[in-house]
């Protein structure tokens, strides 16, 4: 049995899947606000509620689940200095010994990593990302996160933050790139641009010096607009992906993958895809883009079903190192 859990912003979800990779249970809680404490309470109280249902509707005992591996994807990462949470857009959770207080509670080990690197290694293992070898798995989303999966495992550095481009500066900045700070404290981030408050902000700012109306819309929204042809809004979406093919070409050209596969939710603009491809030529150090762009297979489920195969892959490093 391998319990996995997506701790985002706003939702808490919960995936138990068999060691086929079967998912047997799923279930949502919303996200405390704020509060580190309560977030423990929540994820204790759904990891406990669903491991009963699963002993009801199954042959499992509680000692079974008890001993079930658990992996948790959190919107930061664990510093390899302190053992405490960093780099997290829930900013509660930074400084907060996350991974211990869990295993405390819960009375078993707990596998923390990334959320975008848990995205990737579900991708990796049987989604989109499968037939390849050397993964990076994007998010698009609320903010830019990323992570590397090389032979269906992620990739792991000294200071717990690969992938993390969203956090370089974009890349060939021109005078029509409209610059912003970042959270993180500096200005021009990739997230700033590619996120979805990023381009509802930069189609702010191109309102404003267009006309004396700010036109405030959602990413979506958007892209939505400017298929009717509007002006703004097609300038905006057309920015966007100059920006995205400018900021994976500087990737292409170190990682140079097999396969980049988009999650979050401007990943289901099915028209970036043959559009950023062909924008890549102008970036990429090579005579042509053989790196495929595709759009995830398992959609909003990739983080947690990735959660569980993160505990899964620490159980089978465990009986490995055994031997």
């Amino acid at each position: 049995m391998h319990l996995g859990i997506d701790l985002g912003g706003t939702k808490i979800e919960l995936i138990a899947m068999d060691s086929n990779s079967t998912t047997l249970l799923r279930e949502r809680c919303r996200t405390p606000q704020g509060d580190y404490q309560k977030t423990l309470d929540a994820i204790c109280q759904i990891v406990k509620d669903n491991e009963q249902k699963l002993q009801k509707t199954s042959s499992l005992t509680l000692n079974s689940l008890s001993t079930s591996s658990l992996g948790i994807g959190v919107p930061g990462s664990i510093s390899t200095e302190t053992g405490l949470i960093k780099n997290a857009n829930s900013t509660c959770l930074i400084g907060k010994p996350l991974k211990e207080d869990l295993s405390k509670r819960l009375q078993r080990p707990v596998s923390v990593a990334n959320d975008a690197d848990c995205f990737t290694l579900s991708e990796a293992c049987d989604g989109a990302g499968e037939p390849y070898n050397n993964v990076f798995g994007i998010i698009l989303g609320t903010g830019v996160g990323g992570g590397i999966s090389i032979n269906k495992t992620i990739l792991n550095g000294p200071n717990a933050i690969t992938g993390e481009w969203g956090h370089n500066p974009l890349p060939w900045l021109t005078e029509r790139d409209i610059v912003r700070p970042c959270y993180c404290g500096k200005q021009a981030c990739i997230e700033t641009f590619l996120s979805g408050p990023g381009i509802s902000k930069q189609l702010e700012r191109l309102s404003l010096m267009d006309s004396d109306t700010v036109l405030t819309l959602k990413s979506e929204e958007i892209f939505q607009l400017s298929l009717s042809g509007h002006s703004l809004a097609s300038k905006c979406v057309n920015r966007y992906i100059d920006q995205l093919a400018r900021a994976l070409a500087s990737v292409i050209n170190i990682l140079d993958p097999d396969v980049i596969v988009f999650g979050g939710g401007l990943s289901n603009i099915d028209s970036l895809y043959p559009k950023v491809h062909v924008k890549l030529q102008d970036y990429i150090f090579s005579d042509s883009v053989n790196t495929k762009l595709v759009k995830a297979q398992h959609g909003d489920s990739s983080g947690v079903r990735g959660a569980a195969w993160l505990g899964k892959s620490q159980i089978t490093e465990s009986s490995i190192n055994k031997r």
